[in-house]
């Protein structure tokens, strides 16, 4: 690592990426500090208001971003918060998170760097809970509707609130102790401390929403229970099925999913004490993976003051700038630098994952190739092995759909050829009263997909219970993203 303590902390990005900063101790606490005031400023006042305003077509919230950039601007906090919420539920989600398409889109972006949108929008809602302008919104009149929401990630989260505040009654089953699903327990405190999710948690339930915490439904209670008990069930359970390498040696001891990697981790900083967890202190980390889930392993082992961590990608490093086939105001593939590769470690492209090597039936190494196209299939060139040393082994290859967990059996509702639950254009599936939104529906993505249809998902759900509805539906389920690995 590049500091020999093993010490680092970045601060909030600006316009041009800049070098971590050292400090005595590396902590769980988010990494990113608040930006300066006048920086904030000069970045909402670069904001054109553009005849045409292509950061729009760049989130699928339809986020408002040159109204709350010029609010900023002029110092009027509260306006800016409220027209912010005005189009999503979880900005402290999204301007921590989310990998900001909108910039992609920027206008200024054509020959220039785009407006720092993402943090000022985390500046936004940062401010608004300091200043207590974040207060619950209860429905004015109860429906007599109810709805069951399983799963309580973004998607699921922003599925309840909406319904909750037009008046219908729901609650939300999730099978972990604690709601948030991956904002709690799969993204690290660095990038995103859990009291961002516990505070919203709290304007929900006064509000109105139901928590139910520890029920696995399709074993605990089967979906056709919930069927009969409630008006209208949302499937919002995500594409945590992980996508596996079934090579020589992946049964050897120390290969892992990632997720099972990171889930005991955050446990661990919670306080919790969880039988399973896998310290890479004083270990040779490998991790098969460049997206932002390998990031996350990267900087969890350096907390855990692993010997070295090693990333390997099988395809080429994405290019600094725009690649002709991906013009602006389209969402690029760029090589990314996130703070935990600031910290340290390599990054490896071109390598093809042989073998996983050991002795003892625990893992000493990988055997790794150099990677080479063949009629369009990327294949380890013959000749070219060597061994990684590795204790630990993380793989960080992406999701293949949602778990099954009973759903056919139990409600008739199918799969579809991707291994997601499959649904019409109203985001129900084949079952009536049964829907589904975010990624168990649309396959792995990002947070402001995830909340973009749940919103819209809670249109539907209302439109089937009442006949219409006044809530937006700012996607449709055919829309597709960029799936992040």
């Amino acid at each position: 690592m590049a500091d020999p303590r093993g010490f680092l902390k970045v601060r909030q990005r600006e316009t041009q990426p800049r070098r971590p900063v050292p400090v005595r101790i590396m902590d769980w606490k988010e990494v990113y500090e608040a930006q300066e005031k006048g920086v904030l400023k000069s970045q909402a006042g670069r904001c054109m208001d553009c005849g045409v305003p292509f950061c729009h077509q760049g989130c699928p919230l339809g986020n408002l971003i040159p109204e709350w950039n010029d609010l900023v601007w002029r110092d009027k906090g509260e306006e800016a918060i409220e027209r912010l919420h005005a189009t999503n539920n979880f900005p402290e989600f999204t301007g921590r998170l989310c990998p900001a398409p909108c910039e992609a889109s920027c206008v200024l972006g054509i020959n220039q760097p785009a407006v720092t949108i993402k943090q000022v929008e985390v500046s936004i809602i940062d401010q608004a809970f300091d200043n207590d302008w974040v207060q619950p919104l209860p429905p004015t009149r109860l429906t007599g509707k109810t709805v069951a929401v399983v799963g309580s990630g973004p998607a699921g989260l922003a599925v309840a609130q909406q319904l909750t505040r037009v008046g219908h009654t729901v609650a939300v089953y999730e099978r972990d102790d604690k709601i948030g699903g991956l904002l709690r327990y799969g993204i690290p405190d660095f990038k995103m401390e859990k009291e961002q999710v516990d505070r919203r948690l709290e304007q929900m339930k006064a509000e109105g929403t139901r928590f139910r915490t520890g029920v696995a439904v399709g074993t605990d209670v089967t979906w056709e229970q919930l069927r009969r008990r409630y008006d209208a069930v949302v499937v919002a359970t995500g594409a945590t099925v992980p996508r596996d390498l079934p090579i020589p040696g992946r049964d050897l001891e120390g290969v892992h999913f990632a997720m099972d990697y990171l889930v005991p981790s955050n446990r661990m900083v919670a306080g919790e004490n969880p039988a399973n967890h896998i310290d890479a202190r004083g270990k040779h980390v490998v991790i098969l993976g460049g997206g932002d889930t390998g990031a996350d392993c990267i900087g969890t082992a350096h907390r855990h003051q692993a010997a070295s961590v090693t990333t390997l990608a099988i395809g080429q490093q994405p290019p600094a700038e725009r690649a002709a086939h991906q013009p602006w105001p389209t969402f690029p593939t760029l090589f990314e630098v996130a703070s935990a590769h600031e910290e340290g470690g390599e990054r490896t492209y071109l390598a093809s994952t042989v073998e996983f090597v050991g002795e003892n039936g625990k893992l000493t190494g990988v055997k790794v190739a150099e990677t080479e196209f063949v009629d369009g299939k990327r294949l380890p060139k013959a000749g070219t092995e060597r061994i990684i040393p590795a204790d630990l082994v993380f793989l960080s290859l992406g999701f293949t759909g949602a778990e099954p967990a009973g759903i056919t059996e139990q409600v008739s509702a199918e799969f579809d050829s991707r291994g997601n639950v499959a649904r019409d254009g109203y985001y129900m599936t084949n079952t009536e009263g049964v829907f589904v939104a975010g990624d168990a529906g649309r396959g792995q993505s990002l947070i402001v997909w995830a909340i973009a249809e749940g919103r819209a998902c809670a249109a539907a759900v209302d439109r089937f219970l009442m006949g219409s509805t006044i809530l937006p539906a700012p996607v449709a389920p055919t829309d597709r993203a960029i799936a992040v690995l």
